[in-house]
C-alpha cells in the first residue's frame, strides 16, 4: 500500500453536517440548538409499539423518500441516516466532495450494535418461517454491524480505509480517535468521521429493560430522556497551512478514553481523562469556552456532571449538552456533541474563537472519554 504524507500537527475539522430530530443538514441542527427547541413528539404507527409512545425522531424521514428508490429497497433506517448525513456534508460545499471522496478518503463510523431492529427482524423471520432459510437474503447485510459504513462508502466512492467502531455513547470519540490515527500514520488523506443511531421498537424495548431503579429517578440528573436518533458527520484532515482554501473550523487537540469495570463510579476515570487531555493540549480550565456532555441518564450522568465540575468548575464554560433537546441519541451522542460545539463557535465567534470546546462521555457499559477541540 502506498503511504500518504503523514500529518505533522493536530488534525483539523473542516466541515460537518447532521441528520437530527431538527431535520436534515447542518443549518437545521444549528438553528434548533440556537432556539433551544425541544423535539419530543408522539410516535405514529410507522414507528411501531414502544414502551412510552414518544421519541425524538428525524421528522418525516423515510429512506426511499430521501434517497430515492434505486439501491434502497432493503436499506434499513440506520444505514439510511448515515448515507443521508454523508451526502449532506459532501453536498454542502464543492471542496468537501473534492477532498472527501475517492482514493485516500477514509470513513470511520461509531455505533453500538448497528441496527438492533434489523438483527431481531431477520432472526424472527428465520424462526417463524416455514423453513429457517426462508428469509430475504437482501436484508442480511443489515444485520452486520458495519453495514452503514460499507453502504456509505459504496454510495459516495470513499475508497480509503473503512471502519466501524462500537462504543455506546462514546462511539463518536472512538471514531474520532481512529480518524486521528489514520491521518497520523499516513493511511488516509482525509477522513469522514461520525456516528449513527436509529430509533426503533427493538432499541426502545432494549433500553427500557436495561434501565435500573436509579436510572428512572426523577432527579434532574436521573431523569431519563426519550430516545433520539440521527447521524452527525465531520470531515477531518491534516492541517495544511499552504492550502489557503482549507476552512478550519476546529483543531483536534486531544482525545482521551478510559474504561470502568464492574459498574464502578465513572467519575474518577473521567476526571483522569479530562486532566490528561488538558495537560496534553497545554491548556487550563480557564481556556475552556464550552462543554457538551453526553447527558447519560441516572447515576452515570450524575457522575459525568460531577467530574466536569471538579475539573472545570461550575461557572464559566457554556453548557451545550444536546440530550435534553434531541433525546438520548445513543451511539451518535458524541458526534452530536461535537457538532454542537462547532455550531456554537459559528454563532458566537467572539466568545469561542481560539478557545477550547470539551466533549465528555460516559456509558453504562463502562466506557468513558473526552475530547478537546480548539475552536476557530
Amino acid at each position: 500500500m502506498t503511504t500518504l504524507v503523514t500529518d505533522t500537527g493536530h488534525p483539523v475539522i473542516t466541515a460537518w453536517s447532521a441528520v437530527s430530530p431538527y431535520g436534515i443538514g447542518r443549518d437545521a441542527y444549528a438553528a434548533g440548538l440556537r432556539e433551544r427547541r425541544g423535539t419530543v413528539t408522539g410516535l405514529g404507527p410507522e414507528h411501531g409499539t414502544t414502551p412510552d409512545g414518544v421519541g425524538c425522531v428525524v421528522p418525516g424521514f423515510g429512506v426511499r423518500e430521501v434517497l430515492g428508490k434505486k439501491g434502497t429497497r432493503s436499506m434499513d433506517r440506520v444505514t439510511g441516516l448515515a448515507v443521508t448525513a454523508v451526502g449532506a456534508l459532501l453536498d454542502d460545499a464543492e471542496r468537501n466532495r473534492a477532498v472527501g471522496t475517492g482514493e485516500g478518503a477514509a470513513f470511520t463510523l461509531g455505533t453500538t450494535t448497528g441496527s438492533a431492529q434489523s438483527m431481531m427482524d431477520f432472526t424472527r423471520d428465520s424462526l417463524t418461517g416455514e423453513q429457517p432459510f426462508f428469509v430475504d437474503p437482501a436484508r442480511f447485510p443489515n444485520t452486520v454491524m458495519n453495514c452503514a459504513a460499507g453502504q456509505s462508502a459504496i454510495w459516495y466512492q470513499l475508497k480509503g480505509p473503512n471502519a466501524t467502531i462500537a462504543g455506546g455513547r462514546a462511539a463518536g470519540l472512538h471514531a474520532l480517535n481512529y480518524a486521528r490515527r489514520l491521518l497520523g500514520s499516513g493511511r488516509a488523506r482525509t477522513v469522514l468521521c461520525g456516528a449513527a443511531e436509529e430509533f426503533s421498537p427493538a432499541r426502545a424495548w432494549l433500553e427500557h429493560r436495561c434501565l435500573d431503579g436509579t436510572d428512572s429517578a426523577d432527579s434532574a440528573e436521573g431523569a431519563v430522556p426519550p430516545l433520539g436518533e440521527g447521524c452527525a458527520m465531520l470531515l477531518v484532515e491534516p492541517r495544511a497551512p499552504e492550502d489557503a482554501g482549507q476552512p478550519v473550523l476546529a483543531e483536534i487537540l486531544a482525545v482521551e478514553l478510559g474504561v470502568v469495570l464492574d459498574g464502578a463510579d465513572p467519575r474518577p476515570a473521567l476526571v483522569t481523562c479530562l486532566r490528561s487531555a488538558l495537560h496534553r493540549a497545554g491548556a487550563t480550565p480557564a481556556d475552556v469556552a464550552a462543554v457538551a456532555r453526553s447527558g447519560a441518564p441516572g447515576r452515570a450522568g450524575g457522575a459525568e456532571t460531577e467530574a466536569v465540575h471538579e475539573v472545570l468548575g461550575t461557572a464559566g464554560p457554556a453548557d451545550l449538552t444536546p440530550a435534553p433537546l434531541i433525546g438520548d441519541t445513543g451511539a451518535a451522542a458524541a458526534a452530536f456533541q461535537a457538532a454542537a460545539l462547532l455550531a456554537f463557535a459559528a454563532d458566537r465567534p467572539q466568545q469561542a474563537a481560539g478557545r477550547i470546546g470539551v466533549i465528555t462521555s460516559v456509558d453504562r457499559t463502562g466506557s468513558v472519554g473526552c475530547a478537546l477541540l480548539r475552536l476557530r
